[in-house]
């Protein structure tokens, strides 16, 4: 192999689902070179993770796809149970909360996953990165300094290789690392992206249809003309032909096959749960499905793997171009493992129907509290928490404050002598008092949560050395 014939980029990312993408467009804003690739020809076509919960919404807000995101989806409809042809009643399947200064977002919103995706890549070809589509991975070799991979379009040379190839995850099974789980159902599961005559069912409602061959229901799918078919089946298997889908269709509904006009995706899965042994192997790393895999129920595994890319983006960033220690790479294992591994278990208890979809959901509550990265608290809050948004007075609101790949140190209602904001790296922002913050210093990582927190500057500097930010002279 000639030296000048193979690629070399500083992160090779093998799959462009919602954590690839999600973590390409984080790592472009950095200036880390990244390049992603994908096996298939093109984008995942449907819409199966279609929940975006409100943290996820602010992370993609950071990410500055917010935009998009509002445009493109719209919350969750009151379901509407049906039985005999007939609606019997409503039935809300989440809870709602209305926006607050700290929590903007309260509610589901609802974005095929085709759609989130389509955005994302819209986004990092914005901050000049792209997919590399039809290269599959067929072989990779890791030593002390990197990675070198061979893909079908060539060999490519990186500093590390993240898998984000989901629930088969090719990267994983060549490392070897097991998936420990079980199967959270044994009855398969068909989804499709199907279009529905107007005239045959309303998109007001989230329609659930419930009989003895198993659960159906059709969701409008915001932003678009068509419903995500969900249809358990007890018995037999799916059949993911358009004919079988409206036969499926026709036999569970009140409406008729001819109803659907045209079935655009469809698939089948059977539900489970699963979490790697571990999240990293040398310089290789593992996000999104390819770590954990969720039942679709309380609509956890898209978000928990955007959030998990969310956390990789800023330690591979620090540790490539501002001399943070490799060490600080284990730390995503550290802080991702145990939430990946409490997500699994609310969505399979929401899928057994032992928990409701309740504020747990929405993810707000998460941190990583008591964690190698939370020192001190201040305030109403500790180091790990996730950081409030808020008014900002002239800045606008806290979360425009926090927005982009920057370390932020916030001094809520305290006059405490604070440092001159470092370059690119880190903003400096004082505030009134916050009730969703007390008084005190927080230095805010860059995915938004509290890293370090005390009633002045003492024992920051120290913190944050490790951390490949430079405050001595604080």
């Amino acid at each position: 192999m000639e030296l000048n014939s193979v690629k070399e980029t500083d992160v090779l990312i093998v799959g462009a689902g919602p954590s690839g993408l999600a973590l390409a467009c984080d790592l472009a804003r950095r200036g880390v070179r990244a390049l992603v690739v994908e096996q298939a020809p093109s984008l995942f076509p449907g819409s199966r993770g279609k929940g975006i919960q409100p943290r996820t919404r602010e992370v993609l807000d950071d990410l500055g796809v917010g935009d998009a995101v509002r445009e493109h989806g719209g919350p969750a409809p009151i379901g509407m149970t049906w039985s005999g042809g007939e609606r019997r009643g409503e039935y809300d399947m989440f809870r709602r909360a209305a926006p607050t200064e700290a929590e903007p977002y309260g509610e589901p919103w609802l974005l095929p996953q085709w759609r989130t995706q389509e955005i994302l890549l819209a986004r990092l070809r914005e901050l000049g990165g792209d997919v590399l589509f039809s290269a599959a991975l067929t072989d990779f070799v890791q030593d002390a300094d990197g990675v070198t991979a061979e893909l079908t379009t060539g060999p490519v040379r990186a500093s590390h290789l993240v898998a984000a190839d989901g629930g088969r995850s090719t990267v994983r099974r060549a490392l070897g690392i097991t998936m420990d789980g079980e199967t959270v159902d044994p009855a398969p599961v068909l989804v499709a992206d199907v279009r529905v005559a107007r005239s045959a069912l309303d998109r007001l409602n989230w329609h659930i249809f419930t009989g003895e061959a198993g659960y159906t229901t059709l969701c409008p799918l915001p932003g678009t003309a068509d419903f995500q078919l969900v249809a358990q089946f007890k018995e037999g298997a799916p059949n993911l032909t358009p004919e079988g889908v409206r036969a499926l269709v026709a036999a569970r509904t009140h409406l008729s096959a001819d109803a659907v006009t045209e079935v655009r995706w469809a698939s089948d899965f059977r539900p489970r749960a699963a979490l790697a042994e571990r999240f990293r192997e040398g310089r290789v790393l593992l996000t999104g499905d390819a770590a954990h895999i969720h039942s679709p129920a309380g609509g956890q595994g898209l978000n928990t793997s955007v959030q998990d890319a969310y956390n990789l983006g800023w330690k591979l960033g620090q540790v490539l171009l501002h001399g943070a220690p490799a060490a600080l790479l284990e730390t995503y294992e550290q802080e991702r493992r145990p939430v990946a591994a409490d997500m699994l278990g609310l969505s399979t208890r929401i899928h057994r129907g032992e928990q409701e979809r309740g504020t747990a959901t929405q993810q707000l509550g998460l941190g990583y509290r008591g964690g190698p990265l939370a020192s001190g608290g201040a305030g109403v809050l500790e180091a790990g928490d996730r950081a409030p948004d808020g008014p900002a007075g002239e800045a606008g609101r806290l979360f425009d404050v926090f927005r982009g790949p920057h370390f932020t140190l916030l001094a809520v209602g305290t006059d405490a002598a604070l440092p001159p904001s470092g370059g690119a790296l880190l903003r400096v922002f004082r505030t009134a008092a916050n009730k969703a913050y007390g008084k005190g210093v927080f230095l805010v990582r860059p995915d938004g949560y509290i890293g370090w927190a005390g009633e002045d500057l003492r024992g920051l500097a120290e913190y944050a050395g490790p951390l490949g930010l430079d405050l001595k002279s604080a």
